[in-house]
Protein backbone atom coordinates (compact mmCIF):
# COMPACT_ATOMS: atom_id res chain seq x y z
CA UNK A 1 0.00 0.00 0.00
CA UNK A 2 1.33 3.37 -1.24
CA UNK A 3 2.36 5.97 1.34
CA UNK A 4 0.32 9.01 2.32
CA UNK A 5 0.55 12.48 2.70
CA UNK A 6 -3.00 13.87 4.41
CA UNK A 7 -4.31 17.44 3.44
CA UNK A 8 -6.59 19.37 5.95
CA UNK A 9 -8.09 21.95 3.54
CA UNK A 10 -9.14 25.08 5.25
CA UNK A 11 -10.70 26.61 2.05
CA UNK A 12 -7.58 27.54 0.43
CA UNK A 13 -7.69 28.79 -3.59
CA UNK A 14 -4.28 26.59 -3.15
CA UNK A 15 -5.26 23.31 -1.40
CA UNK A 16 -5.31 21.24 -4.45
CA UNK A 17 -1.84 22.39 -5.81
CA UNK A 18 -0.74 21.43 -2.70
CA UNK A 19 -1.80 18.05 -3.25
CA UNK A 20 -0.34 18.19 -6.70
CA UNK A 21 3.14 18.97 -5.72
CA UNK A 22 3.01 16.17 -3.14
CA UNK A 23 1.64 13.93 -6.20
CA UNK A 24 5.14 15.25 -8.36
CA UNK A 25 7.47 14.42 -5.84
CA UNK A 26 5.82 10.58 -6.16
CA UNK A 27 3.34 10.37 -3.07
CA UNK A 28 -0.04 9.97 -2.42
CA UNK A 29 -1.74 12.94 -1.43
CA UNK A 30 -5.06 12.59 0.48
CA UNK A 31 -7.10 16.29 1.19
CA UNK A 32 -9.61 16.29 4.09
CA UNK A 33 -11.95 18.32 5.58
CA UNK A 34 -11.19 19.86 9.48
CA UNK A 35 -13.91 17.96 10.81
CA UNK A 36 -12.35 14.71 10.12
CA UNK A 37 -11.37 12.87 13.63
CA UNK A 38 -8.07 12.01 14.46
CA UNK A 39 -8.50 8.12 13.84
CA UNK A 40 -9.86 8.53 9.71
CA UNK A 41 -6.35 10.12 9.62
CA UNK A 42 -3.48 7.30 11.52
CA UNK A 43 -1.78 5.95 9.39
CA UNK A 44 -0.84 8.94 7.18
CA UNK A 45 2.86 9.79 6.87
CA UNK A 46 2.81 13.14 7.43
CA UNK A 47 -0.11 16.21 7.51
CA UNK A 48 0.10 19.05 5.97
CA UNK A 49 -2.29 22.02 6.88
CA UNK A 50 -3.70 24.10 4.41
CA UNK A 51 -4.37 27.83 3.99
CA UNK A 52 -7.38 29.46 4.09
CA UNK A 53 -9.80 32.95 3.42
CA UNK A 54 -10.68 32.89 7.14
CA UNK A 55 -8.83 34.45 10.48
CA UNK A 56 -7.80 32.41 13.26
CA UNK A 57 -9.36 34.87 15.09
CA UNK A 58 -12.87 34.55 13.85
CA UNK A 59 -15.43 32.76 15.97
CA UNK A 60 -15.78 30.50 13.32
CA UNK A 61 -13.01 29.86 12.18
CA UNK A 62 -12.44 26.31 11.03
CA UNK A 63 -10.46 23.85 13.60
CA UNK A 64 -8.86 20.72 13.06
CA UNK A 65 -9.37 17.59 15.50
CA UNK A 66 -6.01 18.55 17.91
CA UNK A 67 -5.72 15.53 18.57
CA UNK A 68 -3.74 15.16 15.06
CA UNK A 69 -0.74 16.61 17.08
CA UNK A 70 -0.48 13.48 19.32
CA UNK A 71 -0.32 11.23 16.44
CA UNK A 72 3.39 12.01 16.44
CA UNK A 73 3.90 12.32 12.27
CA UNK A 74 5.25 15.48 11.28
CA UNK A 75 3.13 18.36 10.09
CA UNK A 76 3.64 21.15 7.96
CA UNK A 77 1.42 24.28 8.43
CA UNK A 78 1.18 27.05 5.20
CA UNK A 79 0.33 30.20 5.92
CA UNK A 80 -3.66 30.04 7.75
CA UNK A 81 -1.96 26.56 8.93
CA UNK A 82 1.00 28.11 10.83
CA UNK A 83 -1.18 30.93 12.62
CA UNK A 84 -3.54 28.14 13.60
CA UNK A 85 -0.52 26.29 14.84
CA UNK A 86 0.65 29.40 16.49
CA UNK A 87 -2.79 29.74 18.13
CA UNK A 88 -3.20 26.55 19.35
CA UNK A 89 -0.57 26.11 21.19
CA UNK A 90 -0.15 29.20 23.04
CA UNK A 91 0.89 32.67 20.66
CA UNK A 92 -0.83 35.65 20.07
CA UNK A 93 -2.05 36.31 16.45
CA UNK A 94 -2.61 39.59 14.94
CA UNK A 95 -5.56 40.48 12.91
CA UNK A 96 -3.44 43.12 10.62
CA UNK A 97 -5.42 45.65 8.92
CA UNK A 98 -3.35 45.63 6.30
CA UNK A 99 -3.02 42.20 4.40
CA UNK A 100 0.62 41.17 2.83
CA UNK A 101 -0.06 39.52 -0.52
CA UNK A 102 2.84 39.14 -3.23
CA UNK A 103 6.70 38.46 -3.69
CA UNK A 104 8.97 38.30 -0.11
CA UNK A 105 11.89 37.42 0.52
CA UNK A 106 12.71 34.57 3.33
CA UNK A 107 15.87 34.11 5.00
CA UNK A 108 15.99 30.40 6.40
CA UNK A 109 17.47 29.45 8.91
CA UNK A 110 19.74 25.78 9.47
CA UNK A 111 17.42 23.00 9.30
CA UNK A 112 16.61 19.81 7.22
CA UNK A 113 13.13 21.74 5.84
CA UNK A 114 15.49 23.91 3.95
CA UNK A 115 18.43 21.48 2.96
CA UNK A 116 19.76 22.55 -0.20
CA UNK A 117 17.90 26.26 -0.05
CA UNK A 118 19.75 29.22 -0.45
CA UNK A 119 20.21 31.84 2.41
CA UNK A 120 17.76 34.17 0.94
CA UNK A 121 14.61 33.12 -1.22
CA UNK A 122 12.18 34.66 -2.92
CA UNK A 123 8.18 33.60 -1.59
CA UNK A 124 4.71 34.12 -2.18
CA UNK A 125 2.81 35.68 0.76
CA UNK A 126 -1.31 35.98 1.17
CA UNK A 127 -2.30 36.79 4.33
CA UNK A 128 -4.25 39.02 6.96
CA UNK A 129 -2.68 37.65 10.49
CA UNK A 130 0.51 37.23 11.69
CA UNK A 131 2.21 35.84 14.54
CA UNK A 132 3.27 38.45 17.32
CA UNK A 133 5.54 35.71 19.28
CA UNK A 134 5.96 32.17 18.86
CA UNK A 135 4.25 29.49 21.23
CA UNK A 136 6.24 27.75 24.14
CA UNK A 137 9.03 25.83 23.36
CA UNK A 138 8.68 26.65 19.68
CA UNK A 139 11.71 28.15 17.74
CA UNK A 140 12.33 30.68 14.94
CA UNK A 141 13.55 28.95 11.80
CA UNK A 142 12.60 31.99 9.03
CA UNK A 143 11.90 35.34 9.09
CA UNK A 144 10.88 38.08 6.06
CA UNK A 145 11.46 41.84 6.36
CA UNK A 146 7.81 41.66 7.71
CA UNK A 147 7.88 39.37 9.96
CA UNK A 148 10.14 37.34 12.20
CA UNK A 149 8.24 34.64 13.01
CA UNK A 150 7.77 33.38 9.11
CA UNK A 151 9.19 29.89 10.01
CA UNK A 152 8.50 27.99 13.29
CA UNK A 153 9.37 24.59 14.70
CA UNK A 154 9.06 22.29 17.45
CA UNK A 155 10.42 18.69 17.17
CA UNK A 156 8.60 17.46 14.36
CA UNK A 157 6.05 20.31 13.75
CA UNK A 158 6.35 23.13 11.70
CA UNK A 159 5.12 26.03 10.52
CA UNK A 160 5.47 28.60 7.35
CA UNK A 161 4.00 32.07 6.47
CA UNK A 162 4.73 31.61 2.92
CA UNK A 163 3.17 29.39 0.30
CA UNK A 164 5.68 27.11 -1.15
CA UNK A 165 3.32 25.04 -3.42
CA UNK A 166 2.90 28.02 -5.72
CA UNK A 167 5.44 28.89 -8.73
CA UNK A 168 6.04 32.25 -7.14
CA UNK A 169 8.15 30.30 -4.60
CA UNK A 170 10.77 29.02 -6.84
CA UNK A 171 12.44 27.01 -4.42
CA UNK A 172 8.89 25.60 -2.85
CA UNK A 173 9.01 22.37 -4.49
CA UNK A 174 12.32 21.44 -2.82
CA UNK A 175 10.92 22.90 0.42
CA UNK A 176 8.02 20.50 -0.01
CA UNK A 177 10.27 17.57 -1.01
CA UNK A 178 12.88 18.12 2.29
CA UNK A 179 9.07 17.62 4.07
CA UNK A 180 9.08 14.61 2.57
CA UNK A 181 11.49 13.01 2.15
CA UNK A 182 14.09 14.73 5.05
CA UNK A 183 11.26 14.61 7.59
CA UNK A 184 8.39 12.53 6.58
CA UNK A 185 10.74 9.67 5.46
CA UNK A 186 8.45 8.63 2.83
CA UNK A 187 9.97 6.46 0.05
CA UNK A 188 8.52 8.12 -2.91
CA UNK A 189 6.85 5.26 -4.53
CA UNK A 190 3.44 6.24 -5.23
CA UNK A 191 2.29 6.73 -9.29
CA UNK A 192 -0.99 7.46 -10.64
CA UNK A 193 -0.48 3.88 -11.97
CA UNK A 194 -0.41 2.32 -8.77
CA UNK A 195 -3.13 4.64 -7.17
CA UNK A 196 -5.18 2.84 -10.00
CA UNK A 197 -4.22 -0.62 -9.70
CA UNK A 198 -4.65 -0.26 -5.79
CA UNK A 199 -8.07 1.35 -6.50
CA UNK A 200 -9.02 -2.45 -8.96
CA UNK A 201 -7.80 -4.55 -6.35
CA UNK A 202 -10.48 -2.80 -3.76
CA UNK A 203 -12.97 -3.23 -6.04
CA UNK A 204 -12.18 -6.64 -7.11
CA UNK A 205 -11.78 -7.96 -2.98
CA UNK A 206 -14.89 -6.00 -2.07
CA UNK A 207 -17.06 -7.72 -5.21
CA UNK A 208 -15.07 -11.40 -5.35
CA UNK A 209 -17.64 -13.44 -3.34
CA UNK A 210 -21.02 -11.67 -5.11
CA UNK A 211 -22.66 -13.41 -8.51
Amino acid sequence: MSEKIAIIDFGSQYTNLIARRIRELKTQALIFSPKTPMKKLAGAKGIILSGSPWSVTEQNAPIPDKDIFELGVPILGICYGLQLIGKIFGANVLNSTKREYGDSEFYPASDPLFKGVPQKISVWMSHGDKLTGIPPDFQIIGKTPNSEFAGIKKENIYGLQFHPEVTHTPEGKKILENFLYSICKVKGDWTPSSFLENARNKIKSKYKDKG
